[in-house]
């Protein structure tokens, strides 16, 4: 087991909260008003700078150590997020159900284990040398097939850059959970289902009346 460097995890958190923190505020900011190009710039580009600041005063360095750093997949989501926003794709969701429903799943699973309902060392096992990096291969060839035959073709890239960067870098702490799973995505995740779930109990619309005179 190969953990990364301390300095390589304190660069990849800064990069990592700047592009979270930038998804969150283009979102928040989405419920006032459609975002421009110039609103996701610029958005982008004070969050990227706020948290380029050295030491303490970057706000990379407080949210490091209240939640430590968010997990590859989260910054890959919210890249695409960021990337539909600039094209005016504003109705584009990054969690699919299948994706947000896997997320809920491993999140909740992890809480049970880590909380003493459960005694698997599910998360410790993360650090495994044989188990974990099997696991991400695994996942990165069904990831592959998914782009192959366009299902989920930018969420499954978004899966698959998070499983390489693991693999490559080993970041952002060296365990497979923390490179897939974190509590910002597990929200989100359980968000993207409570919000599925309301659409799906909406009545459907009546049909409109085709246009004539009224039969005899």
């Amino acid at each position: 087991m190969s953990l990364p460097d301390l300095a390589w995890q304190v660069l990849y958190g800064r990069f990592a909260w700047a592009i979270v923190a930038a998804a969150a505020a283009i979102g928040l900011w989405a419920w006032w008003q459609t975002p421009s190009r110039r609103t996701v710039s610029t958005i982008l580009l004070l969050s990227a700078g706020s948290m380029a600041l050295p030491d303490a005063a970057s706000p990379a360095h407080w949210l490091g150590l209240a939640f430590q750093w968010p997990s590859a997949l989260c910054v890959a989501l919210s890249a695409l997020t960021l990337g539909a926003r600039w094209c005016g794709q504003h109705t584009f969701t990054a969690m699919p159900a299948g994706l947000a429903a896997a997320c809920a799943g491993a999140g909740a699973l992890l809480y049970l284990d880590a909380s003493g309902w459960m005694a698997l060392g599910l998360y410790f096992a993360g650090f495994g040398p044989n188990a974990a990096p099997m696991a991400a291969v695994l996942l990165a060839a069904v990831c592959a097939v998914g782009i192959a035959r366009h299902t989920w073709r930018w969420r499954a890239a978004a899966v698959l850059a998070a499983l390489m960067f693991y693999m490559v870098f080993r970041l952002p702490t060296g365990n497979l959970w923390d490179t897939l799973l974190d509590p910002f995505l597990w929200g989100w995740s359980v968000l993207s289902l409570i919000a599925r779930w309301r659409a799906s109990r909406r009545p459907a619309p009546l049909p409109a009346l085709a246009a004539g005179p009224p039969a005899p």
